[in-house]
């Protein structure tokens, strides 16, 4: 199966594309970057992903731009229910460069964390898998949080602490009484 796979981050990356691979899976990554905040968190996380997929000999699809207004705008007023618009936002533009390029299917490293609804991803991956004519292929990463952990620290890779966006890391470090 030929597979585009979204990656948020170096470290995400680990787990997901051993298993895939092991798999048999020709897998191509695919680095989205607009809910990513502030502007140098998104360049250390490309930047360490882009050393891992070189070591790996992984292809890499790099999203250009860097759309924050866009982020922001969809995301005002319903801060709380923003991870439903950034998994269809990055599920989307994944599926559109999946059926361009003409994949099997498309999947996530979204997927092997644990602070992720997955519920929410496999349902908005289904739903635009349906729309766009891919394939979108579940595989729960979770089982491989340790080790993908272990893995990024024995390669010192920059480990982001927040999921990505400007509210995700307001809910990582301002603790509110």
């Amino acid at each position: 199966m030929k597979l585009l796979l979204h990656t948020c981050c170096g470290p995400c990356t680990i787990y997901p594309l051993e298993v895939l691979r092991n798999m048999d899976m020709d897998v191509m990554g695919y680095f989205y970057r607009h809910n990513i905040h502030p502007f140098t968190e998104c360049m250390k996380r490309e930047e360490t992903l882009r050393e891992y997929a070189d070591l790996m000999d992984l292809k890499m699809i790099w999203q250009q731009g860097y759309e924050l207004e866009e982020f922001l705008r969809a995301v005002a007023f319903r801060e709380k229910d923003r991870c439903r618009y950034c998994y269809h936002a990055r599920l989307k533009a994944t599926a559109l460069v999946a059926k361009k390029g003409k994949f099997d299917g498309f999947s996530t490293t979204l997927l092997y964390s644990k602070f992720q609804n997955h519920r929410r991803i496999i349902d908005t991956g289904e739903a635009l898998g349906k729309q766009y004519g891919v394939k979108f292929f579940y595989h729960d990463f979770r089982e491989g949080w340790k080790q993908g952990i272990e893995t990024s620290k024995e390669r010192g890779m920059y480990r982001q602490a927040y999921c990505g966006c400007i509210y995700s890391e307001k809910e990582r470090y301002v603790k509110e009484k």
